[in-house]
């Protein structure tokens, strides 16, 4: 991963100057976000790499020799805007730039990225297996090895990568550390770390040691905190015109303690001497005369500190027992005065016994908990004693390198006076070795600079060379797209002609059937719609209008193989699908908002909330979908899964291979049957088959009171186009274990029976014109709507519908399943209110689902026009129906046990024999 700290310079006037920001590559979208540190939920901003250039300036020699190791460097974007960035060597900007260079080299010469993301942003699953029918441009073969000749060998230092997160952030040249300019995503970074239960949410995924665990603060370290902020603001407003800082307030973040880095103090320290004084007195006299002060000083307090705890704690104890001493006399004093007359010496005995061994337990209860607390103290002491030498290990830290610099100056000084000493002594004895000097010392600062220079110009060289390259595909990309739109124009305008031929005719019958010039053109259009597509030449296929491909996404089949009418039928289908697509292709605001959303969470957990919900149901993407889907399982079945043994699905698979269960033999009559229109599923060879056969069978042991039950095959089968085993087997487990009712997927099917009779309930409810409707005409729509439940509408509405449903049903769970049935029939309400008998309305209820095509209409009736849906309100009806299936079912089962009695006690009954029997 491409991250690590850089200096940004940023704002005006005079608050401009370079910021510490965290900044991370996205590669999906070419973006380099920055953060305000690795902890921060939101990002402050993003630079767009795709379509930006990069520069930066060799410094002078001199600016080098004098210690200035920052190397700043530049990014154009689009506009004219200018990024002024900032590392911490040479090294590092070397680094950062090779690989911005390398990621935009990767991602502009990836046609695919536009539009879908590379293969690496899916998580598994069988759609992540296939290749998007794109074209790809081909690389410049030139190109490259220009490339990699310019290209400048480094490595990255400690402040890049993930883990850069556990170094301290780089001193910044500015004071502030405050983005005015993204003022509210400060505040919101600020208070997401301050709300409850953050702790651990707001964990970065670049933690990688388990020294961040130190960062987060107790509750009470919290409470001290915010007091002394509070302090410290009724000083500020105490004391005018005296602050320490232009920004007093830290907007919600936990104060601190400002400790002084070492290095500062002995700056400090040094520029309050005398300027006489030399480098080498200032190191060994008040340096460490300083620094040893300030050690003994806040040792003594400490101790100081601890001895003062120890006797308050003694203080209370003592005051506890006097406490405890009162009330015990008190209160024999009032028992006995109330209680001692007519009660006899034996029962006050025993009362005092009682009362003493009271005493005694709750005294050694008050041991108990001193020693609890004492523990507990301990344990705080040992943490805190933790701080304190991993504090004294930074500055030992921070104080050796300050004495390298210092002897490194020394050092300096000494072969500068050297030099100068042998220069001087040379110029008595010879001008021509003052001469020799000057011309070595100016030799070598050119070396250096020529060296600076040839670095330089390989960047700069190959910066031009890409921009260069990127120009040419983008112009070819622009030539090839006018190609296509031409192409596609042309096409149009010839079927344009042929239909205005066609309501020409239709307008104005001249003559016969037989004889009409339009059959002519009706049968031309009907062959061109039918008929496969040629096989053209290489160059020609780029500008092909793949309208229609024999597979979506997905990998069902677009359009059937057996009847021409049903062909045509299922071709305007998947055009009008194509048409929905492409108009919401251009309004992209639900991409971006996952883009955003993604980004937040990029340095923490997912979490359910509002925000999350909404998105979800407006349709997770589908580079985003494999993803969604396994957090979405793992929420749901966090519990089993930390209840299993490690590696629990490969058992149950291990243990169903030795040893078949009388479920496998109607598992593998089921495979071939799932789904036959889908080319992952559609022969043994497919991938898909033995996938969705270990699936079945490990939760054939699983769940042996089921085993398997025809439905759960297209339920697993659509969870693995975007699963690997493991999750889609936790999925099936959600769906029936979790989301479903007790008895959905047995031989008696009782909780379907059950959730039919409750559909029938709110269909009278929210839509009682069509419900009376029905009854009207006596039309059981339970034949249809059963297997919508059963199966989760699998084979019952198109693809791209199916998977939205999905996506909310394993987010909030079955509830969904009678959102959408009821939408489905709301979509369709005045067209089946129009059918005037039971037949047509039957057979339109049949297969109306295939012709709803716009997923954003019915979200918006299922999730907006159907409020309120409380859960409640389901499961109350469930509990009221339930008991009455289960006794019709008593009653059924009562009067078969009845039938089989009475047939084998009539001897005539008996002796009858069905046709089928005789037959035989």
């Amino acid at each position: 991963k491409l991250c690590g700290y850089l200096q940004k310079l940023s704002g005006k006037g005079p608050l401009r100057g370079f910021r510490s920001r965290w900044f991370v590559f996205d590669p999906r979208r070419c973006y380099l976000y920055y953060f305000k540190g690795p902890q921060e939920p939101l990002p402050l901003g993003h630079l767009d790499i795709a379509s930006a250039c990069f520069s930066y300036h060799q410094p002078e020699a001199g600016a080098a020799a004098a210690g200035d190791e920052l190397t700043a460097f530049e990014v154009h974007s689009p506009g004219g805007a200018v990024t002024v960035l900032k590392a911490a060597t040479r090294q590092n900007t070397t680094y950062w730039l090779q690989e911005l260079q390398q990621k935009r080299w990767e991602y502009c010469h990836n046609l695919d990225s536009r539009t879908s993301p590379t293969p690496s942003d899916f998580s598994k699953g069988l759609v992540a297996k296939d290749t998007p029918d794109l074209n790809f441009l081909s690389q410049n073969a030139s190109a490259e090895r220009a490339r990699n000749i310019l290209a400048v060998e480094t490595s990255p230092t400690d402040l890049v990568g993930e883990q850069a997160a556990s170094q301290r952030a780089p001193v910044q040249g500015s004071a502030i550390n405050f983005s005015l300019k993204q003022w509210s995503t400060e505040i919101k970074n600020s208070m997401s770390s301050l709300r409850k239960g953050s702790n651990e949410n707001r964990r970065s995924v670049f933690y990688t040691t388990e020294d961040w665990e130190l960062l987060d603060p107790t509750p009470k370290d919290l409470e001290d905190s915010m007091a002394l902020e509070e302090k410290r603001k009724h000083l500020a407003e105490g004391s005018k015109g005296q602050t320490s800082s232009a920004f007093p307030f830290d907007f919600g973040r936990i104060p601190h303690k400002p400790r002084r880095p070492l290095k500062d103090m002995i700056g400090s320290s040094k520029n309050r001497n005398s300027s006489d004084s030399s480098p080498t007195e200032w190191c060994s006299g008040n340096g460490n005369r300083l620094v040893s002060e300030l050690q003994l000083k806040y040792q003594s307090q400490q101790e100081e500190l601890e001895k003062l705890k120890k006797d308050l704690l003694s203080q209370k104890e003592l005051v506890r027992l006097l406490q405890q001493t009162v009330r015990s006399s008190q209160y024999d004093k009032y028992f006995a005065s109330r209680l001692c007359e007519g009660v006899p010496k034996d029962t006050l005995e025993l009362l005092h016994q009682k009362d003493d061994q009271i005493l005694g337990l709750s005294n050694q209860l008050e041991k108990l908990n001193l020693e609890k607390d004492s523990l507990q103290q301990e344990v705080k002491n040992l943490k805190c004693k933790v701080g304190e030498l991993n504090e004294r290990l930074g500055m030992l830290m921070e104080t050796i390198q300050a004495k390298d610099e210092v002897i490194m100056k020394l050092s300096r000084q000494l072969s500068e006076c050297e030099d100068s000493t042998s220069s001087q002594s040379g110029a008595m004895n010879s001008p021509t070795a003052t001469c020799t000097n000057k011309e070595l010392q100016e030799l070598d600062r050119l070396k250096d600079n020529l060296q600076g220079y040839k670095t330089q110009n390989k960047f700069l060289n190959k910066e031009i060379l890409e921009l260069s390259t990127l120009r040419r595909n983008a112009e070819a990309r622009e030539r090839e797209w006018q190609a296509k739109y031409t192409s596609l124009e042309a096409k149009l305008c010839q079927i344009e002609s042929k239909y205005l031929i066609l309501l020409q005719e239709m307008k104005t019958p001249v003559c016969s059937e037989d004889q009409s010039p339009a059959r002519e053109v009706i049968t031309q259009l009907l062959e061109d719609a039918l008929k496969a597509e040629p096989n053209e030449q290489p160059e020609q296929a780029f500008f092909k209008p793949h309208l229609v491909s024999e597979y979506d996404i997905y990998g069902f089949q677009t359009i059937p193989e057996d009847d021409d009418e049903e062909k045509l039928v299922a071709k305007s289908r998947a055009l009008d699908l194509r048409s929905l697509s492409l108009s919401e292709n251009r309004e992209i605001s639900t991409g971006v908002k996952w883009e955003n959303y993604l980004a937040s969470t990029m340095n923490r957990e997912m979490m359910r909330c509002v925000e999350l919900k909404n998105l979800i149901r407006s349709g997770i993407p589908h580079e985003h979908r494999s993803k969604m889907w396994k957090w979405c399982v793992n929420l749901h079945v966090k519990k089993f899964k930390d209840s299993a043994v490690p590696g629990y699905f490969q058992i149950l698979l291990q243990k169903a291979l030795e040893k078949p269960n009388p479920a496998s033999k109607q598992i593998e009559l089921d495979l071939l049957r799932t789904l036959p229109n889908n080319k992952h599923y559609s022969s043994p060879t497919s991938e898909g088959i033995q996938k969705l056969r270990n699936v079945l069978l490990a939760f054939s042991w699983r769940n042996p009171d089921i085993g398997y039950c025809q439905g759960l095959n297209r339920l697993v089968a659509i969870a693995l186009l975007y699963l690997e085993q493991e999750d889609a087997f936790w999925c099936l487990v959600t769906i029936v274990e979790v989301f479903m009712p007790r008895d959905y997927y047995t031989k008696t099917l009782l909780g379907s029976q059950v959730d039919q009779r409750v559909f029938k309930d709110l269909l009278s409810e929210k839509l009682p014109r069509l419900h009376a409707h029905f009854e009207q005409y006596k039309v059981d729509y339970t034949l249809i709507t059963f297997n919508w439940f059963l199966v989760v509408f699998v084979d019952s509405v198109v693809s791209d519908i199916l998977f939205k449903i999905w996506d909310s049903f394993l987010y909030e769970g079955p509830k969904v399943i009678f959102r959408f049935a009821l939408a489905l029939f709301k979509y369709k309400e005045e067209e089946i209110l129009k059918l005037q008998d039971s037949m047509s309305i039957f057979k339109y209820l049949r297969y109306f689902t295939r012709t709803i095509l716009d997923a954003r209409k019915l979200t918006a009736i299922a999730f907006g026009d159907l409020n309120p849906f409380p859960l409640r309100q389901i499961r109350n009806r469930r509990a009221y129906h339930l008991e009455k299936v289960r006794l019709e079912l008593t009653e059924l089962e009562a009067i078969r046990e009845d039938f089989l009695r009475e047939r084998e006690t009539c001897v005539e009954k008996r002796d009858l024999i069905s046709d089928d029997e005789e037959d035989s």
